[in-house]
């Protein structure tokens, strides 16, 4: 003989369910846009100059400018500075303890390290990591054409009050 189910046995029964859904949606919801995320980085990648440092599991996409809506969502050029394989090509990135940025990891980078720059066309530039210091955020002499062919990254330091640079010597184009 099937029992009845009591008051209290439906209410934890709807109670779970919702607690289910609820559940669910909120995975759904934040699934949904960290593979939202990854789709736009890789058509980024795909249509635009890319970044990357093997050695620090570091690949990103470039955009020209710096403005706050374009490290949003990417690395960006300095305007006005190098060319691939051509003078001091400037990048800015953020890196963040709290947020997955690009640059998180550049703080263990080391000298000898191989960057590599693809250009649009996905023409490879490879540089060899000559130096990382820290400088105060007024210090714009690094975005100067120094007369070589190099690359600068510029991120900020782990509480953000200074900014880490890292310079690399043009290898091979």
């Amino acid at each position: 003989m099937k029992q009845k189910k009591t008051k209290k046995q439906w209410i934890l029964f709807f109670t779970g369910s919702i607690a289910i859904i609820a559940g669910c949606s909120i995975l759904l919801y934040f699934g949904g846009r960290k593979l939202y995320r990854i789709y736009q980085e890789q058509m980024l990648m795909r249509e635009n100059p890319v970044l990357e440092i093997a050695a620090l599991d570091i690949k990103a996409p470039v955009l020209e400018g710096t403005d706050q809506q374009t490290l949003r969502k990417a690395v960006g050029h300095f305007t006005g500075t190098g060319d691939f394989g051509s003078g001091n090509y400037c990048i800015a990135g953020h890196s963040s303890t709290i947020y997955k940025e690009y640059f998180n990891r550049l703080k263990n980078i080391e000298n000898g390290m191989q960057i590599s720059l693809y250009d649009a066309e996905k023409n490879r530039y490879d540089y060899s990591v000559t130096e990382s210091f820290v400088v105060e955020p007024n210090e714009t002499w690094v975005l100067d054409d120094a007369g070589d062919d190099r690359i600068t990254i510029i991120t900020c330091t782990d509480d953000g009050s200074q900014r880490l640079v890292v310079s690399g010597a043009l290898k091979r184009k």
